[in-house]
């Protein structure tokens, strides 16, 4: 019930998970993991498929359970809340690592600026 009570759910404990909207479906998920205490969590895209409202609260409880000295790896494609919530980055590009550091080096990085928002190329008219 206290992990209930810290992703703000405690209220639903009655009700069938698979009842409830999908971003408190994921807040159950993310209790489940932290019932057992772990030092490493690891998520995979806890962000896909909220909706903003959703997503700010999920981020929330991401930073609260890292300030409590849980360690966190995610995989995420939401850039802004990436940066947001990571402390080291690394940035893969068809599997191979093209890029980590701290945010600031991250957002700079030739590499990863290429690979993700596209390189400039000449327009060529005839």
């Amino acid at each position: 019930m206290d992990t209930l009570q810290f992703l703000g759910i405690g209220h639903l404990a009655e009700r069938p998970a698979g009842m409830l909207p999908i971003g408190q479906q994921r807040l159950v998920e993310l209790g489940r993991s932290l019932v057992s205490e772990p030092k490493l969590l690891l998520l995979d895209e806890p962000l896909s498929g909220l909706n903003p409202r959703e997503s700010e609260q999920m981020q929330e409880k991401i930073i609260e359970i890292r300030n409590r000295g849980i360690t966190i790896l995610f995989v995420e494609h939401e850039m802004k809340s990436v940066m947001r919530l990571a402390e080291k980055i690394t940035v893969l590009n068809f599997g191979r690592k093209i890029a980590d550091g701290i945010p600031e080096e991250i957002r700079n990085n030739p590499e990863v600026i290429e690979v993700y928002l596209g390189k400039e190329t000449e327009i060529v008219t005839s």
